[in-house]
């Protein structure tokens, strides 16, 4: 089990506490490595207190604050199952309740099993239609890697799928896409997401448009075609007026001349000309980015399990 967390010691107890309840009801050898992102609120303490009396529990502790995605990351590098490894958020929003029926997809074949939401409940309507409409829009510019709709990060893996998973270390990461770039036999549970347990949500508005960003520009480069047929298009209504410009002046003549339509013209083009350029800003900050070469993340501490030995 991978679990990334930030600033969550309001929950930590009782998820491990179900999470305990429902993997030792399994039978199977587990193992739960959380990842304590640069939190600020006494988490690190309580993990460090978890872990002490707990043996299936390892800490991987981060320098800073690095983001969901390379935490993620951290927990994936830092996993030792053998068999298959589990991805699932701390706010109980993903009930662990749901693990054994992505387990016994798991059993039957399928390399990647991902949790389908239902219903989403304790969200506002403005969320639901955004999360409905970016999912919507990835499923008709992804090209090949079709982005399943209405899921998150928690699922199950195989460790081959784990493993070529971590052979992608591209700095800007949108682990959504990337699990669904990788490939293998996949299969959807459906379930119903919950109400977040405690605490607040660290994915407010501006972060949850960087991430669909994010996602939009790491998995296809429709963006800049798009800029160009609007280059194109711009191009063309502005000869197409321009030969007005020049007929009415030769046929009518052109006493005045006209400051709206001037003004509409060169705001138009203007707003074209920055909308594109900021486009290719995008696509060339992820260049300058992945070409310095830095890690995806530093740990702190690392405090492995009592498992940490044995086969997991």
């Amino acid at each position: 089990m991978v679990v990334p967390l930030y600033n969550e010691v309001e929950v930590i107890e009782e998820f491990h506490r179900r999470l305990v309840a429902v993997m030792d009801a399994t039978g199977r050898r587990w193992e739960v490595v959380y990842v304590d992102d640069g939190s600020r609120d006494g988490s690190a303490a309580l993990l460090q207190a978890l872990q002490q009396r707990a043996p299936n529990a390892a800490v991987v502790s981060l320098s800073r604050n690095f983001g969901k995605e390379a935490a993620m990351t951290a927990g994936l590098d830092h996993a030792q199952a053998t068999d298959a490894v589990m991805v699932i958020d701390i706010d109980l929003q993903d009930p662990p309740e749901v693990i054994p029926d992505l387990i016994a997809g798991w059993q039957r074949g399928f390399d990647v099993v991902y949790a389908q939401r239902r219903s989403r409940a304790g969200e506002g309507w403005l969320k639901k239609a955004t999360a409905h409409g970016f999912y919507r829009v990835m499923a008709r510019i992804g090209g090949p890697v079709q982005l399943p709709p209405d899921v998150g990060d928690f699922r199950l893996m195989s460790r081959r799928a784990v493993d070529a998973l971590l052979r992608l270390r591209e700095r800007h990461r949108f682990m959504k896409g990337l699990f669904a770039w990788v490939g293998f036999p996949s299969l959807a549970v459906p379930y119903d997401r919950a109400a977040r347990a405690a605490g607040r949500t660290k994915w407010n508005y501006a972060r949850l448009l960087d991430l669909s960003i994010e996602g939009i520009t790491s998995f296809t480069t429709v963006p800049l075609r798009m800029a160009t047929w609007l280059g194109l298009v711009t191009a063309l209504i502005a000869l197409a007026y321009g030969a007005r410009v020049v007929l009415m002046a030769l046929f009518y003549g052109d006493p005045v001349p006209g400051y709206p339509s001037l003004m509409t013209v060169v705001l138009l083009l203007g707003s074209v000309q920055l909308m594109t350029l900021g486009v290719i800003g995008e696509y060339l900050g992820r260049i300058f980015n992945e070409a310095k070469q830095r890690p995806l993340y530093i740990v702190s501490e690392h405090r492995p399990s009592g498992l940490s030995d044995a086969p997991a």
